[in-house]
This record gives C-alpha cells, structure tokens and sequence, in this order.
C-alpha cells in the first residue's frame, strides 16, 4: 500500500522515465491553476495529489501489456487516468472522452501544454463516438458498472483489458451483475486506498 506523497511519488518514478516525471510535475501546476477557475478536483486533494491522483491513476498500467491497441479513458474529467497515463507513457495511444464543454477544454489546453501527441480529447457524450477497437478500456467515476458495461461494450473485443477503479463499491457492483459479467471480472486491491477496489476483467462483456 502506499502511503504518503514521497511513496507516491517514488511509486510513478518506478513506472516512467525522468520526462514523464517532469510532466507529471508540469501537469500538476496546470491542475492546481485551473482549479481555481473551475472545480476539477477537491482542493484538499490537491496537497496529495501524487498519492490520490497520479498514482492512482498509474497504478492501472501494472495491469496492461506492454504493446497494446488504443485506450480508451471514458469521462475523464481532470484528466484521471487518461492524461495521467499519457504524460507518462507516450508509446500508447490515449482516447479521453468527455462530454461536460468546459472539461473537454481543459483537457485539450493541458495536452497541448504538455506537449502530449499521443492524446486524443473528444469532447462528446460516448453514444456519439465512432465505434473502434479498444485495447483496454478505463473509467474513474463515470457510471454505475451496469450502465458503463452497457455503453462501451462496442469498443471491445476478445482481447480488450478492462480496469475500472470503483472504490469501495467495486465487490458490491460486481455482485448485482450478471453471472456472465460476475464471471468475466475479479477485484483487485488498489494500491493507492485501503478500502478501495479495481474491476479487472477481458473480453467483451455480454450485456442486455
């Protein structure tokens, strides 16, 4: 478990090299100014911002193949995990959707600032995004897991890996589902909450 920013922070080092540390760090800059203008995340959580959102966010590539197809981040409002995993891995390909204007602003203006090519901002609910092959699919805080399940499932295929932090509702979520969905999924223990979870699963889940 980690435990406190310099953990955090040693924690992210361990899962990028020093130019996505340093935009890690720009990053952060960026947050805290925009969060002034529009409330992007709890002040509070700006002073443990390596613990509760970089770290949080990065703990999901421990789970992903080293190659995989594009990701796909669904409402990724401050940019978790979405901009998170960009800054810090430019060899993938980041799809952030994110329907609320002003937050699809940001993440546009933040992914240029940091210089990020490997970013693509849609600014639009997910009904409306064109259908592609994900090869992992994430959500931080986006819909209960039924509805989620029943708007991206088109993005995936056999091989797509799923990681969708859920906090600690993540076992009760998976209880209320289908057995095929049930089946499909575990609970892994975030590293970054003791009493948090993530749903990891593969494959395209099988939703009415």
């Amino acid at each position: 478990m980690i435990e406190g920013e310099v953990a955090a922070r040693a924690f992210c080092a361990a899962r990028t090299d020093a130019a996505g540390m340093e935009r890690l760090e720009a990053f952060a800059r960026l947050l805290a100014d925009e969060n002034g203008v529009q409330n992007l995340v709890s002040s509070a959580s700006l002073d443990a911002i390596w613990q509760r959102h970089f770290a949080d966010s990065l703990q999901l590539i421990d789970y992903v193949p080293r190659e995989t197809a594009a990701w796909l981040d669904m409402g990724s409002g401050a940019g978790f995990p979405g901009l998170v995993l960009a800054a810090t891995r430019p060899d993938l390909e980041l799809v952030l959707v994110e329907s609320r204007k002003r937050r699809s602003e940001w993440l546009t203006r933040a992914s240029r600032a940091l210089g990020l090519t490997n970013c693509r901002v849609l600014g639009a609910r997910l009904e409306n995004v064109e259908t592609f092959p994900a090869g992992v699919i994430t959500a931080r805080a986006f819909a209960p897991l039924g509805k989620l399940l029943q708007l991206s499932a088109r993005f995936s295929t056999r091989n797509t890996v799923w990681l969708l932090p859920k906090g600690r509702s993540a076992a009760q979520e998976l209880e209320t589902q289908p057995l095929p969905v049930r089946e499909m999924f575990h609970v892994e223990q975030s590293q970054t909450d003791e009493g948090g979870g993530i749903l990891v699963g593969q494959g395209t889940p099988k939703v009415r």
